[in-house]
């Protein structure tokens, strides 16, 4: 899912018969599970939505159709009478802040993290983020400068995003073929020579950051085989008993398919690495390969060891290096609090100041699944109802959308609104089955707004 799909809440309150307007950034899971809880709990509001993309609900991975179905409840409360879809608005460009006035404030996760290591700027060493972006249509990552046309990948980190990399690479182009995926990287994987790919991660298989599904998608994907080493599992099996159930559950698959390993085949190798932290990144005109740090494990909790690097060096040839240890946000308004090392806005219980509230990644950091994303969505929403009925804030009556569409048009900014998604919608579905998929994506936003104007 897109990351940047997070938001902070303005509101605008009354006494009286006046209407709450309440403006929402961002259209991805956190924005439309508030503003579902919203538009739930407030009959008499006026709900906003802004996306800077001419496409809500962010970004989901190509082979998962079944998460995508969540898109159909963000449907249904997109259709509510009292939300209100804003396509193509990009906020702190198309309309400040200010001229928002109290509508909002914004950020976005828009930026990787860095390794900040020696060659981490060589030809083909490519943030996570940007990879998915291009599968998954987004058009500033359309055309992404990939080169698959080696064998071996080194992916550091081993979260979700970093699995869900993983997988779409070594997927065979067959199954890929009846998924969403956008056709350029259709072409680029159809042509690809990628076999093996390491992930790559500080600590040890307890401290892993995958969830389960991603780790049971990746352990039966086909022609695909596992190789886990050993040496990592050591006194694991005597933890296991004392552990939570949702690490317990994952780590007794890892158990088990650690003890299959010799019995599954597959040309397409996956080697979670352990214990290792990227030291340099080498090669000339691309990456050739990765120097490796080994490290030990301290600490009494062996759920929360920390790595030490020792001074054992290792290295891995590899064409291809895809950076995955996490997002940050950028800070777009300097009123804000925000806290520049952690990436998020400072907040106590998602409120940043009188009026103003936090949600998604960018109040909790990037971290957790779908459920994560919602519960936080609904805990926040539940705290501006809260501090609605209970502050009894009071503001003059607020024009809202109204002085914001007149502020666009005269700036020609073409909005999108959910009539003119459904056109888009409705178009790259039937373009998708015309080649058996379940939609073809417009991946040019001058292509998308000519659509949807049509």
């Amino acid at each position: 899912m897109r990351p940047g799909t997070i938001s902070m809440f303005k509101r605008y309150l009354s006494s009286g018969k006046i209407k709450p307007k309440i403006c929402i950034v961002g259209s991805g899971p956190a924005g439309f599970y508030a503003a579902q809880h919203l538009a739930k709990k407030l009959q008499d509001s006026e709900i906003d939505i802004y996306e800077r993309l001419p496409v809500p609900f962010g970004l989901w991975p190509p082979d998962h159709p079944e998460v995508k179905n969540v898109i159909h409840t963000f449907t249904k409360t997109a259709e509510n009478p009292h939300v209100r879809f804003v396509g193509n608005v990009n906020l702190g460009k198309d309309v400040s802040l200010a001229q928002l006035k109290e509508a909002y404030h914004a950020y976005g996760a828009e930026q990787s993290k860095k390794l900040n290591i020696p060659g981490e700027d060589t030809k083909n060493v490519i943030q996570a983020r940007k990879i998915v972006g291009w599968y998954n249509g987004n058009p500033w990552d359309s055309n992404l400068d990939i080169d698959l046309s080696g064998e071996t990948v080194a992916i550091f980190g081993q979260g979700n995003v970093a699995i869900d990399v993983a997988r779409i690479l070594l997927t065979p182009i067959d199954e890929l073929k009846n998924t969403d995926i956008t056709q350029h990287a259709l072409e680029a994987l159809s042509q690809s020579k990628v076999k093996t790919i390491n992930l790559i991660g500080r600590r040890g298989p307890l401290q892993a950051a995958f969830t389960i599904k991603e780790l049971r998608e990746m352990l039966k994907l086909k022609n695909c085989r596992t190789e886990w080493q050993l040496e990592d599992f050591q006194g694991i099996q005597e933890c296991v008993a004392n552990l939570a159930r949702p690490r317990k559950r994952i780590t007794e698959l890892m158990l088990k398919s650690l003890s299959q390993q010799s019995e599954t085949l597959g040309n397409n190798v996956f080697k979670p690495v352990f214990r290792r932290s990227p030291l340099e990144i080498l090669g000339d005109s691309k990456v050739e390969r990765v120097t490796l740090g080994v490290n030990n494990l301290v600490g009494e909790d062996f759920l929360n060891k920390t790595a030490v690097l020792t001074s054992k060096r290792e290295t891995i040839n590899c064409e291809l290096v895809v950076l995955s240890i996490g997002y940050k946000s950028i800070q777009v308004d300097k009123d804000i609090p925000f806290d520049s090392h952690k990436g998020i806005v400072k907040n106590v219980n998602s409120k940043v100041e009188k009026g103003v509230y936090v949600t998604g990644w960018l109040g909790m950091g990037p971290t957790g699944v779908i459920l994560t994303t919602m519960s936080n969505a609904f805990g926040v929403a539940d705290v501006i109802l809260n501090d609605m009925e209970t502050e009894k804030l009071v503001s003059e009556n607020k024009p809202g959308y109204e002085d914001v569409i007149k502020l666009l048009n005269n700036r020609n900014v073409q909005v999108v609104s959910w009539t003119d998604w459904e056109k888009l919608d409705k178009y790259e579905i039937q373009e998708g089955q015309k080649v058996g998929k379940p939609r073809e994506k417009v991946v040019s936003v001058e292509e998308m707004l000519r659509i949807a104007s049509s």
